[in-house]
């Protein structure tokens, strides 16, 4: 098999074995990518003067016998991790000029490991978007149909892994913006329990719902991953301090007896018919595997939306607001004095998106208006993780959709931020109440990939991830990659 068809796994076994280099695995990476990269617009920034650097620097651990659990495996980074001496651009001409002094955690955590890191992946600006289309670097196209988007705003990341630019990505969730992108485009993508893995060096968009995560092309990949990145970071205040147990000692067992809830509301008015076929049939294989359905109601997700869209631009507004034009990023020339400076360089250096986010988000904490919109929605958030509470009294696992469409057309949704935001409804709702929560591909409508969803309570990590791992044993859809790329 050629390397770039190969899993993060079956890439770890071949290095072990001696089949191929470090260094020859990076090469061959780095040419897809220059090959075939600017049909996709998936990178803000190439690294292959550092990779090939690395991959050497993983070839002589391994031939010393050290080196760590992803010794000379390549990744990319969605390009809103703070990388030392490479560019950060989160995706916004705010950023354009960035070179940060130091590497998050997520990244430090990786390279220790032995990771090689390719490059910087494109994204929504400041992670705002389902698109990928809010980008100051252009769009990012759907490697299964060039004219769709990939989702986001973690889109980047998808389709990198989903056009075998590399066997793994980083990303990050806030209302599902690692498994949107991950359904759209045939991946597989894990966001953990909020607190789980550091968000120290994560480019802020709103503190209580971003969670760093990963896409790959397998459960199996995302388990190896999710063991280097989780754990205590005392840097990060929302770190929980929790032991990380082997996520892929339990990946094999049985999920026989396993409870899978079904969301009455997921399979309601506003999902795509032949999606919620697929996804049915994806149920259908749990339950052959032993797995039991149990229907769950969870009577506030209707208001996820609403809700989301009150609690993150009220953070982001407070988050955004370091970016000045004074101590870095981009600056207005020639200002006449301190607020000429705040306001163009704001003006110049946010894009449409986000600057809708931070003045909804202004509004909304504004005096006489708090009360109505900000507090009421904090207490539905509540209502809506009271509800996911009591839902896995009787559950170990919530299976459903993980986006009500496949992937639509660049552009479709761009001019209607309404309907764009309606692309998470079903993701939404893990992010309020902090659950880890994965996609798995499950089927194609009109050759376009679409996923199942997995929610699990508080730190089951592992029992999500083993049984996406199960319902991949007895499918192949995770393994089918876009002609134009295999």
């Amino acid at each position: 098999m050629e390397l770039h068809l190969q899993t993060l796994t079956e890439l770890a076994a071949g290095l072990e074995r001696g089949d191929f280099t470090s260094v020859e695995l990076t090469e061959s990476l780095l040419q897809r990518i220059a090959a075939h990269n600017d049909k996709l617009n998936a990178f803000v920034t190439i690294t292959g003067d550092e990779a090939l650097a690395a991959a050497a620097r993983a070839d002589e651990a391994r031939a010393s016998g050290s080196g760590g659990a992803l010794n000379g495996l390549p990744i990319i980074h969605k390009d809103i991790f703070c990388t030392r001496g490479i560019k950060t651009t989160c995706g916004s001409k705010m950023l354009d000029n960035f070179i940060s002094p130091y590497d998050a955690t997520v990244v430090e955590e990786l390279a220790d490991a032995g990771a090689v890191v390719l490059g910087k992946s494109n994204m929504d600006e400041f992670a705002m978007g389902s698109s990928n289309e809010t980008s100051f670097f252009g769009p990012v196209h759907n490697p299964w149909d060039l004219e769709c988007s990939p989702g986001g705003s973690s889109g980047g990341s998808s389709a990198s892994v989903a056009a075998r630019f590399a066997p793994a990505a980083t990303g990050t969730d806030t209302g599902g913006s690692i498994r949107q992108p991950a359904s759209l485009t045939g991946t597989v993508g894990l966001k953990p329990t909020y607190g789980r893995v550091s968000r120290y060096g994560m480019i802020a968009f709103a503190s209580s719902l971003d969670q760093a995560g990963v896409i790959t092309r397998s459960s199996e990949d995302a388990a190896c991953l999710l063991g280097v990145m989780a754990g205590f970071d005392e840097r990060d205040s929302t770190s929980i301090d929790q032991p990380v147990p082997d996520y892929l000692a339990s990946i094999g067992d049985s999920i026989k007896g396993l409870r899978v809830g079904i969301v009455r509301q997921h399979f309601d008015k506003g999902l795509d018919e032949q999606c919620g076929a697929r996804v049915k049939d994806a149920i259908a294989v749990l339950e052959s595997l032993g797995a039991t359905t149990v229907e769950v109601d969870l009577p506030n997700l209707d208001l996820s939306v609403p809700t989301y869209y009150v609690v993150a631009p009220a953070e982001c507004s407070s988050n955004l607001s370091r970016f000045d034009g004074v101590r870095f990023g981009h600056r207005a020339e020639n200002p006449e004095d301190l607020l000429d400076l705040y306001c163009r360089s704001r003006g110049e250096g946010f894009g449409d998106e986000v600057k809708r986010r931070i003045m909804t988000g202004a509004y909304v904490l504004s005096a006489g208006y708090y009360d109505a919109y900000y507090l009421k929605a904090q207490r539905v958030r509540q209502l809506i993780a009271d509800d996911f509470k009591h839902a896995f009294a009787n559950v170990d696992v919530i299976a459903g959709p993980t986006t009500p469409t496949p992937a639509f057309k660049l552009g479709d949704k761009v001019d209607d931020p309404i309907t764009m935001y309606l692309n998470d409804i079903y993701t939404i709702g893990a992010n309020l109440a902090g659950l880890p929560a994965m996609s798995v591909p499950c089927g194609f409508v009109n050759d376009l990939p679409v996923g199942l969803h997995l929610v699990g309570a508080h730190f089951a990590e592992e029992t999500i991830l083993r049984c996406g791992h199960q319902y991949q044993q007895q499918t192949d859809w995770h393994t089918a990659c876009p002609e134009a790329f295999k």
